[in-house]
């Protein structure tokens, strides 16, 4: 999808972290924006936004894990744009903790919300587009869904199901028009876990920019990339030594304290929610 100005977009997760970003970059192509989010007062602010570089831009509250609501939601945003060119699932929550100190309904609101969530929206919006020929579905995930890391394994187990999703949705649908992308983000500057948390990450990690981000996200559709680090630093060799030698980066992020800065903001996280 070369040409994108004028194609209609539906952004989740578009009034906080990464979603303002990625809304600024596809209205800075053209895009017209639908934004979905839980927050309606910070969703009306980031559409205003977007309205203000000479697009159209709605926001619609909804909750993506809600079945009734994401149905609702499609159809709110064919009323105000028409159709839906790019469904960007963005909406995600994530904590560290100790796995035994998450609660079951908080696995499973996770669960819902990172994985479950962008599965079936796509799958309600899918038939739409391969009726019109055209369309591309990007998805959201993290380094973490290529690397579990301790005191968030179910943050990593999410997001490693939706890179192998979208791995395969992109084969079955070849040759139809439609395609799909993954985006895996490292550690975040500004807009990230870490920033919310007022934190930079470890060195050996690296740690890039929400507009990077912003910027994969416009590079996997304009050239249908199937799947885009961002990233810097020695993440890529890691990843293939580890693929060679299981276990290697454990060991590196072990041996460089990054396992202990998890441990670290896991105990701090635990300790704010004893106060509350």
């Amino acid at each position: 999808m070369k040409d994108l100005s004028g194609k209609n977009a539906l952004l989740t997760g578009g009034s906080r972290g990464l979603g303002p970003y990625i809304g600024r970059a596809l209205a800075g192509e053209g895009v017209n924006v639908a934004l979905t989010a839980r927050s309606e007062a910070e969703l009306r602010a980031v559409a205003g936004e977007l309205a203000a570089m000479g697009v159209k831009a709605k926001a619609i509250p909804a909750d993506v894990t809600d079945v009734a609501s994401r149905t609702k939601l499609l159809d709110e945003v064919r009323a105000e744009l028409g159709g839906i060119d790019i469904l960007v699932n963005n909406a995600g929550i994530e904590r560290l903790s100790l796995y035994t100190r998450l609660s079951p309904e908080f696995i499973e609101t996770m669960i819902y919300t990172n994985l479950a969530a962008p599965l079936l929206l796509t799958r309600l919006l899918l038939p739409e587009m391969m009726r019109q020929g055209s369309g591309h579905i990007v998805t959201i995930s993290s380094m973490g869904g290529k690397k579990g890391s301790p005191y968030s394994a179910t943050y990593a187990g999410t997001k490693a199901g939706l890179i192998e999703w979208t791995r395969g949705l992109r084969e079955e649908l070849r040759h139809t028009g439609v395609s799909a992308s993954v985006i895996c983000p490292g550690f975040v500057a500004e807009a990230g876990m870490f920033a919310v948390y007022g934190k930079s990450a470890p060195r050996i990690a690296g740690e890039t920019t929400p507009e990077k981000v912003a910027d994969a996200v416009i590079r996997s559709i304009r050239k249908d990339v199937g799947e885009i680090i961002v990233n810097p630093g020695p993440i890529r060799p890691m990843l293939v030594l580890d693929a060679i030698h299981p276990g290697i980066g454990a060991w590196i992020f072990r041996t460089f304290g990054v396992y202990d800065f998890y441990r670290r903001q896991s105990e701090e996280n635990e300790g704010e929610s004893q106060k509350e």
